[in-house]
């Protein structure tokens, strides 16, 4: 089984920045593709960014692209998510989630088969 606790939640300001953390643990961590979701009051539980075990691969959603970065250290078994230029609706509960399956499939099909607690990011003025 896979443990994933999220980690960097909290207020911040338009325009600011803040670097969410998920340390994974569990069998064959390593084998494993991370993501990172955030669930919106309102709507749906919506994909962020997707990140390949071994090729590197990586997935943006188009709301985020350009600034959110993803990254992860299979060494140090954690994921990160640095967030820039935050907006309102960014806000949300962030979640990272691992999957035994490709970039594609987790962050297109919202496959997973793991996931966090959850760290809330509140962007407000």
């Amino acid at each position: 089984q896979l443990t994933l606790v999220e980690s960097g939640g909290g207020l911040v300001q338009p325009g600011g920045s803040l670097k969410l953390s998920c340390v994974v643990s569990g069998i064959s961590v390593d084998s494993y593709t991370l993501g990172w979701f955030r669930q919106v009051p309102g709507k749906g539980r919506e994909r962020v960014s997707c990140m390949g075990n071994s090729d590197n691969s990586k997935f943006y959603d188009d709301s985020v692209r350009g600034r959110f970065t993803i990254s992860r250290d299979n060494e140090k078994k954690t994921v990160w998510l640095q967030m820039n230029s935050l907006k309102p609706e960014d806000t949300g509960v962030y979640y990272c989630a691992a999957y035994l399956g490709t970039v594609q499939e987790m962050c297109r099909m919202y496959a997973s088969d793991a996931w966090g607690q959850g760290t809330l990011v509140t962007v407000s003025s």
